[in-house]
């Protein structure tokens, strides 16, 4: 069976793990500085953790296998309706194709509409044609906009 929610504060460990399946060479944060960001995250109004949790029993905790973030933003434009980014899509691979990811997107796009946003921007850098199969059965169309990426300066 599986849940999706709203990650909560003793979901880190478990989030670090998993972020691990959408990118291995991720630089390893110390603890306290993990600890700090998860913090912001779960504070703001504005930003939404969503995490798929499989095999719970009634008081312990399950498995996180997908998870994202989203991000609203208010906007002057569009009669006032913010608009909003989702990012770090991610589903733990021995989890994959089982509809994880897809639920927490689903939630996302709902929390998305809930707050009014106009339109839900996603990027990805993945090549797989699977993936862009499934963000476009997840209702994103690919070329409405171009996406640009401006990389920090190195130092």
């Amino acid at each position: 069976m599986r849940i999706v929610r709203a990650a909560v504060a003793s979901d880190l460990d478990a989030l670090q793990a998993l972020y691990l399946h959408l990118n291995p060479e991720r630089p390893e944060l110390s603890p306290a500085t993990a600890s700090r960001i998860f913090g912001e995250i779960l504070a703001r109004p504005d930003c939404h953790l969503f995490v798929a949790e499989v095999g719970f029993l009634a008081k312990a905790g399950g498995e996180l296998v997908a998870s994202c973030m989203l991000g609203t933003m208010p906007n002057l434009m569009r009669g006032g309706r913010p608009y909003a980014l989702l990012e770090n899509v991610v589903a733990h691979a021995a989890h994959r194709r089982q509809g994880h990811a897809r639920a927490v997107v689903e939630a996302a796009l709902a929390k998305a509409w809930e707050a009014g946003a106009y339109h839900v921007y996603l990027l990805t850098a993945r090549p797989d044609p699977g993936v862009r199969l499934f963000y476009e059965s997840c209702g994103f169309v690919l070329g409405r906009k171009a996406g640009y990426v401006a990389q920090a300066p190195a130092g």
